[in-house]
C-alpha cells in the first residue's frame, strides 16, 4: 500500500502569516528616503534602516543559526544589528547606529528578503519542539515590537527638522478612536489572579499568573486627553514643584518641560507634530507623549493617582466594555515598577536577555497604542520604560481609591457596559441591542415565567432531554470535576446533571446579573450542602480564567436553553474557541440548540398569546430608563418577532407604531414610524452546523441527543 502525502496545513499557515507580519515593516518604509532611514535622531532612537535589518538579524541569530551547518547571510551582520545581547558577541553601541552608512538601504531589503525565504523554508521543514515554536512566536512579535519603534523613533526625527515634515498623508494605525464613555468604573477589589496563564503566546515576563490583594478602586471609563491637559498647563502645573516627584522636578527643570513632547505654542495656540506632519492640538483627543513623571503629576494635579497594573489588569479582564480605548492608542502609565512577578523564569538560551535583565529603574505601562500592530497587545502585556523617557505612545488613564463598604461595583462597571451597547445600536442603521441585556431582575423574573408558557416548547423539550439523557452525558465526568454552567441564571436545569453526578468537585455559575446568580447560589447551597458553590460574576462573552484553587478534575462547560443561538456565528465561535481556552485540554462541554422546524411553531413561541414575551422584550426600554437616564415612551413600542429563512433564526424587534424620540443620558434617538430596534436574534441549527460550530471552535462532536417534536437537542462536545 503506498503512502499517502498528506500537506502541512501548519506549515502553509505559518508562513503565510510570518510573511503577513514581515510585510508590515517594508510597507512604513516605502514612501521615505534613504535619508529618512538612515538618520538617528537621539541614542534612545534607532534609524528606521536598522530596525529593518535587527529584525531580521532576531530570526538569523535565534532560529536558523541553532543548525550547526548553518552558514549566515553575511557575518559581518552579527555584530552591526546585534542590539544588547551579550552572549551573542560584539555589537556597534546602540548611540553610534546611526553613523553605519553602510550596508545601504538596498542591501538591508536585500537582507531582509533572504531571511524571509531561509525561514520559510525552516518552516516548510516542520519545526516541532516547544522551544523552537515559542522562538518563532517570539520572533513574530519582537517584528510587531519594532514596527511600533520605527514609527516612534521616525517620528522622534522628523521633530528634529525645522520643517516640521509629514512621514505620511494618514496616520498609520489599526483602528479608529473609540468614542469616550464618561464617568469612572469602580470596583471591589479582594484577592484576584494577574499575568499570563500560559494559554497562547506571551512574553516570559507576563507570568507566571499569581494572586494580588487589591483595596476596592475605581478606574477612569476614558483616557485622559489634549483638552484636559491643557487646563493642567493653564494652571501652572509644570510650574508647581508640590505636584512633582522629586527626580520628576529636577528633570522638569533641566530639561525646561513646558508641554508633551511635540507640542508648540503658536501664538495663543499649541499645535503637536504627528506623523502626518503638524496640526493644532485636539482637544478631545487622548494626550500622547508624556513622561510617566507628567502622568504622575497631572495625576495628583486632577486629584487622583495612576492605577497599579494589577488594578489595570483586573479592571480591564473583568469589564472591558465599560472603557474607551484599552488598547489602540496610547499605552497607559501605571504606578508599578517593572520587577519580576513572583516565580518569573527567563526564557532559555540566548532569549533569556529579552525582558528580565531591564527588570530595574523602569516603569510599566498597560494597553496598546494606534501604532500597536494587530494581534501583538494583550491584556497581560507588560510594556515599560524609564520615568523620564516620552517619545513613545505614552498616555495615562486615572484611578481612584474607592469607599469600602459598597456592593455594587461590577455593577457599575455593566451599567457602563450598558449605555455603551445601547447608545452605539441605537446609532446603527438598524437599530439593535445585544440579548444579554433583557436579564435584570424583573427580565430574569419574565423569562422564567416564559419557561412556562405552552407555546414555548424549547425550556420543556430540553429539561425533558436532560432528565432523559443525564447519566450518558455525565458518565465521563470523572471525580472530583467541576461543572462551569455560562448564564447560569436561575440554575434550575443544572440540578438534573448536579442529581446524576454525586461526586461532582464544583460548581461554578457565571451569570451578568448578581441577584439572580446570588439568589441561585443560596437555593444550591442549602439543597446541596456538600457541594462547593464557587460562582462568578461576569460577561460569558469576555470570559476570565477559572478561580486556580478548584478541584483539579475534569472541567465540563454547560451552557443550554439555545443561548448560543442569540449569539452571531463569528460571536458563537469566538465565545466556544474562548470557553476551551478557560477550560483545558481534556474538557467537557454540553452545549443546547434548537432545531429548524416549521416557522409557526417558532413564531408561536416568541409571541405568545398571553403576551409574557411583549413584556420580557419591552422590559429592555424599562431597564434603559431606569438605569441610564433614558426617556422612552413605552406606549410608542409593540413586541414584533419574526422568522428568517435566510439566516435561520427568529428575530424579536420593539418597532415604534409612530415617529417618537428618546434619550439616553445626553444622546438623542429618532424612531420612524415602522423602525425597529433588534433586540435578539435566536438560530436555529441542524446536525450539520452544530458539528461545523464545533469544529471551527476547536471541538469536536462527540454526542449529538435529539428530542421528540418539537425538537431540540443536546451537542456532548469534547475538547
Amino acid at each position: 500500500m503506498n503512502a499517502r502525502l498528506e500537506p502541512d496545513t501548519r506549515a502553509a499557515s505559518d508562513v503565510t502569516r510570518f510573511r503577513a507580519i514581515r510585510g508590515a515593516m517594508p510597507a512604513l518604509a516605502e514612501g521615505l528616503s534613504p535619508e529618512d532611514l538612515a538618520a538617528q535622531s537621539m541614542p534612545d532612537c534607532s534609524p528606521g534602516k536598522w530596525h529593518l535589518a535587527h529584525t531580521s538579524w532576531f530570526f538569523e541569530a535565534m532560529i536558523l543559526s541553532a543548525d550547526p551547518d548553518y552558514a549566515p547571510v553575511d557575518p559581518r551582520f552579527q555584530q552591526l544589528f546585534n542590539s544588547y545581547y551579550e552572549a551573542l558577541g560584539e555589537r556597534v553601541p546602540r548611540p553610534q547606529r546611526g553613523l553605519m552608512t553602510r550596508p545601504s538601504v538596498n542591501e538591508v531589503l536585500a537582507y531582509r528578503r533572504e531571511i524571509d525565504r531561509r525561514m520559510a523554508a525552516w518552516l516548510a521543514s516542520g519545526p516541532s519542539s516547544g522551544h523552537q515554536r515559542y522562538l518563532f512566536e517570539l520572533g513574530l512579535h519582537h517584528d510587531q515590537q519594532h514596527q511600533e519603534l520605527f514609527l516612534m523613533d521616525l517620528l522622534n526625527l522628523m521633530a528634529c527638522s525645522p520643517l516640521d515634515p509629514a512621514a505620511y498623508a494618514v496616520e498609520p494605525r489599526s483602528a479608529p478612536l473609540e468614542s469616550p464613555r464618561g464617568g469612572v468604573v469602580a470596583f471591589d477589589g479582594g484577592l484576584v489572579s494577574i499575568g499570563h496563564d500560559g494559554a497562547g503566546f506571551a512574553f516570559d515576563n507576563e507570568g507566571p499568573s499569581h494572586r494580588v490583594w487589591l483595596e476596592p478602586f475605581a478606574l477612569a471609563a476614558d483616557l485622559v486627553t489634549n483638552g484636559d491637559w491643557l487646563g493642567f498647563i493653564a494652571d501652572g502645573g509644570y510650574a508647581r514643584p508640590e505636584l512633582w516627584l522629586s527626580d520628576g522636578w529636577a528633570t522638569v527643570k533641566a530639561e525646561a518641560w513646558t508641554a508633551p513632547l511635540y507640542w508648540r505654542r503658536d501664538g495663543d495656540d499649541w499645535t503637536v507634530l504627528t506623523l502626518t506632519g503638524r496640526a493644532p492640538v485636539d482637544p478631545t483627543a487622548p494626550v500622547r507623549h508624556v513622561s510617566f513623571y507628567e502622568a504622575d503629576a497631572y495625576a495628583r494635579w486632577a486629584g487622583k493617582r495612576l492605577p497599579s497594573e494589577a488594578e489595570w489588569e483586573h479592571a480591564a479582564t473583568t469589564a472591558p466594555d465599560a472603557f474607551s480605548n484599552l488598547s489602540g492608542e496610547v499605552w497607559q502609565w501605571t504606578s508599578s515598577a517593572y520587577a519580576p512577578y513572583p516565580g518569573f523564569q527567563p526564557t532559555p538560551g540566548t532569549a533569556a536577555e529579552y525582558n528580565g535583565k531591564f527588570m530595574a529603574n523602569q516603569m510599566v505601562l498597560r494597553g496598546g497604542a494606534f501604532a500597536t500592530p494587530p494581534g501583538h497587545a494583550r491584556v497581560t502585556y507588560r510594556n515599560f520604560f524609564y520615568p523620564q523617557q516620552r517619545w513613545a505612545f505614552m498616555g495615562l488613564r486615572l484611578a481612584e481609591d474607592a469607599p469600602r463598604g459598597r456592593t455594587s461595583f461590577i455593577e457599575d462597571a455593566q451599567t457602563a457596559a450598558f449605555r455603551r451597547d445601547l447608545v452605539q445600536g441605537l446609532s446603527r442603521d438598524q437599530k439593535a441591542v445585544p440579548p444579554k441585556w433583557f436579564y435584570d431582575a424583573e427580565g430574569s423574573r419574565l423569562f422564567e415565567e416564559i419557561t412556562a408558557l405552552p407555546e414555548y416548547y424549547p425550556t420543556r423539550q430540553e429539561t425533558a432531554l436532560l432528565r432523559d439523557r443525564a447519566a450518558a452525558l455525565t458518565a465521563d465526568f470523572g471525580p472530583e470535576a467541576v461543572l462551569v454552567e455560562f448564564g447560569s441564571g436561575a440554575s434550575e436545569k443544572t440540578r438534573i446533571l448536579l442529581d446524576a453526578a454525586p461526586d461532582l468537585g464544583a460548581y461554578v455559575p457565571l451569570d451578568i446579573s448578581e441577584t439572580a446568580l446570588l439568589d441561585a447560589v443560596a437555593r444550591l447551597s442549602a439543597d446541596y450542602p456538600a457541594l462547593r458553590v464557587q460562582p462568578v460574576l461576569g460577561d460569558f462573552e469576555h470570559l476570565s480564567p477559572l478561580p486556580d484553587d478548584l478541584p483539579q478534575g475534569r472541567r465540563i462547560g454547560f451552557f443550554p436553553g439555545s443561548t448560543i443561538g442569540n449569539l452571531e456565528p463569528e460571536e458563537a465561535v469566538r465565545f466556544l474557541a474562548s470557553a476551551r481556552r478557560m477550560l483545558g485540554e481534556g474538557a467537557l462541554f454540553i452545549l443546547g440548540v434548537d432545531l429548524v422546524k416549521d416557522p409557526a411553531t417558532l413564531v408561536a413561541a416568541y409571541d405568545d398569546s398571553r403576551g409574557v414575551t411583549a413584556a420580557f422584550n419591552l422590559n429592555l426600554l424599562v431597564r434603559a430608563n431606569a438605569e441610564l437616564d433614558a426617556d422612552f415612551d413605552l406606549d410608542a413600542f409593540a413586541h414584533r418577532a419574526v422568522w428568517n429563512p435566510d439566516h435561520s433564526r427568529m428575530e424579536m424587534h420593539l418597532q415604534a407604531l409612530r415617529q417618537t424620540a428618546a434619550r439616553v443620558g445626553d444622546r438623542a434617538f429618532t424612531f420612524m414610524a415602522g423602525e425597529t430596534l433588534h433586540t435578539e436574534s435566536s438560530r436555529k441549527f441542524t446536525p450539520d452546523s452544530v458539528e461545523a460550530l464545533a469544529k471551527e471552535s476547536g471541538w469536536c462532536m462527540a454526542g449529538f441527543e435529539v428530542s421528540p417534536e418539537p425538537r431540540v437537542a443536546l451537542a456532548l462536545l469534547r475538547g
